[in-house]
């Protein structure tokens, strides 16, 4: 057997084993190596590359291609004002310490979590709380042993300069998010002024994590989906919601959370939202949606729950959270998606800060008849009092509630229009009925937001398994980083020849499909096993009388024979869902 299929440390964990596979075989690995790495930084291989592309092929099939969701792809770095109006840049602080010894520093919260003390709590807590817990559970730097500094916040994001100025702070963005919101109106116009729509973005995105130390799990550049869904809050129903009404979503409720249990509540969607334990139903939608993502990415339903966020846990924009967890083997339960009811926070948030308009029209089906108080200048009057300044007084008029200019005159006899004093009969002030046929407002927003990285990670770990001391990687056919491996049962006689006309016929036809002479028959399966390659065709002696080859699964071993001329149409089938492997030729007994 090829000794790069063993499993090195058959007993060492899943996440190690991993690791091991992953840098050996081109998924991924630290980047930087050759100058001593840098922590949260990761390269993808070959490998790697192929399947985080299939990962977020999948979330674009599921959400832009079946759905109808819009994508749109910006910048990285975002000027400072952005982040100041959003909030991040007074939110997005985490607690740290620093070894007084080494000089290391490390979230406080991580490190009290592995002293038992629950996220919930350790995120909850005071400065100087963080300080006492450190103190009481004698907590001490993990490389050297040397004692702690005093705790203090963190601003996790990457601050820059954009351009040779100094003052022209800019920041790298820690989500995709803010780049949709701040192109509200351009998305708008693109969705033809209708609402509901959502639009999606995947790309980098940077976080300056303090100590990561968890592999692809917490990396300081990663790339994230993020997809913010519009709608009008006086008309929140979900047209899709039939299609996952009856979806069951493990929920670990806040109530039981509070009660420092795990036991999760099974509940349908409609359930969920009859019981008002989700509050929108878009937000159910997309919950069930992201279970189903899981599922075909490898990852089994009962490993699968949605935590529901304390009121500290959520982030500044949120009013109700859930986060999507998978359990994996070495860190246990991990967040891959988080599903967050941002109500019209941010688009408010940026209505104000810039001065834009970021509200939309909504037209009446039925125009309603309104009796209005309305406060006009006499510019007869204003103009011999106030000669130029006219004009700015009756402006600044305008821009002040009617009902508020009347109760002024009504108490005080006239009314402040900032230095200039406005008298009762210089405006006239009367009720005037009105046929209002819509209204502006701003727009609600549903997030989901994917981790690609995680994603990938759990992705890998769910299909990674043993068979017989040999790795094999078992992915959903649909996302196998290479569908096909080709292989010449010999590298001569026209063998290798014929073989590589049926890659080419392959690659032609859109498969991803490898060629690979190298080693025995034996070891070239083991090598695309631990690859995760779907099938293996191979070439043989009878291919050249009768135009048929053997096609081996990665997952069962089987072994089908099928004619050259087939195999376009069949494996299309095959790798759409359409057959069986069995289905595929003729079974090949052993």
């Amino acid at each position: 057997m090829s000794t790069e299929a063993k499993c090195s440390k058959p007993a060492c964990d899943k996440f190690t084993a991993i690791n091991e596979l992953a840098k050996r075989r081109g998924f991924f690995w630290p980047s930087f190596e050759i100058y001593g790495g840098s922590g949260g930084f990761v390269t993808y291989g070959p490998l790697g590359t192929r399947l985080k592309q299939n990962v977020e092929a999948k979330l674009r099939e599921l959400f832009v291609k079946k759905i109808g969701i819009y994508e749109m792809e910006s910048s990285v770095i975002a000027p400072g004002k952005v982040f100041e109006a959003s909030g991040h840049v007074d939110h997005f602080k985490e607690p740290m310490v620093e070894c007084q010894n080494c000089h290391t520093r490390f979230r406080a919260d991580h490190l009290l979590e592995e002293k038992g003390i629950s996220s919930a709590e350790a995120e909850k807590m005071t400065l100087d709380e963080v300080k006492v817990e450190i103190e009481r559970h004698g907590v001490v730097c993990p490389d050297c042993g040397g004692k702690f500094g005093e705790p203090q916040r963190y601003l996790t994001m990457f601050q820059t300069t954009i351009g040779p100025y100094s003052g022209s702070v800019g920041y790298g963005r820690p989500e995709a998010a803010q780049n949709i919101f701040v192109e509200f109106n351009r998305l708008f116009t693109a969705a033809r002024e209708r609402l509901p729509f959502g639009c999606i973005q995947i790309g980098h995105a940077l976080r300056n994590e303090i100590s990561p130390r968890q592999g692809l799990i917490r990396l300081r550049e990663f790339t994230i989906a993020d997809l913010e869904f519009f709608f009008d809050p006086e008309e929140p129903c979900c047209n899709l919601l039939g299609e996952v009404d009856n979806e069951v979503l493990p929920i670990l409720l806040c109530e039981t959370r509070l009660k420092e249990c795990e036991d999760t509540t099974d509940l349908t969607v409609r359930e969920a939202l009859d019981q008002k334990i989700i509050r929108s139903e878009w937000q159910a939608f997309f919950m069930a949606m992201a279970k189903r993502l899981l599922v075909e990415l490898g990852v089994p339903a009962s490993k699968q729950r949605f935590i529901e966020k304390l009121t500290w846990e959520k982030a500044h924009y949120s009013s109700q959270s859930f986060d999507q967890e998978v359990l994996v083997n070495r860190w246990g339960w991990v967040e891959v998606s988080g599903h967050a009811y941002r109500t019209d926070y941010d688009l408010s948030c940026h209505m104000k800060a810039s001065g834009v308009d970021m509200t939309v029209y909504k037209e009446y089906a039925t125009p309603v008849e309104k009796e209005e108080l309305t406060v006009k200048p006499i510019m007869a009057k204003l103009g011999p009092v106030y000669k130029g300044d006219a004009g700015k007084v009756a402006a600044m008029l305008a821009k002040v509630p009617a009902q508020e200019v009347a109760d002024a005159m009504q108490k005080q006899g006239s009314y402040m229009a900032g230095n200039y004093q406005v008298f009762p009969e210089q405006v006239d002030i009367s009720k005037q009925k009105t046929i209002v046929r819509g209204t502006r407002f701003i727009p609600h927003v549903v997030e989901p937001s994917f981790g690609s990285d995680r994603l990938f990670y759990v992705t890998l770990e769910y299909a990674y398994g043993v068979k017989d001391d040999r790795v094999v990687l078992s992915f959903p056919r649909s996302i196998a980083p290479i569908q096909v491996g080709v292989y010449p049962l010999m590298g001569k006689d026209g063998l290798d020849t014929k073989a590589k006309e049926v890659q080419r016929l392959l690659a032609c036809e859109g498969f991803m499909a490898e060629y690979d002479e190298t080693g025995s028959i034996g070891r070239r399966y083991a090598r695309a096993d631990e690859a995760g390659v779907q099938l293996g065709i191979t070439i043989d002696y009878d291919t050249l009388n009768d135009g048929t080859v053997t096609i081996r699964d990665r997952d069962s071993w089987q072994q089908i024979r099928i004619a050259i001329k087939d195999l376009p149409e069949q494996l299309h089938k095959y790798f759409e869902g359409k057959l069986n492997f069995e289905q595929l030729g003729s079974i090949i007994k052993t």
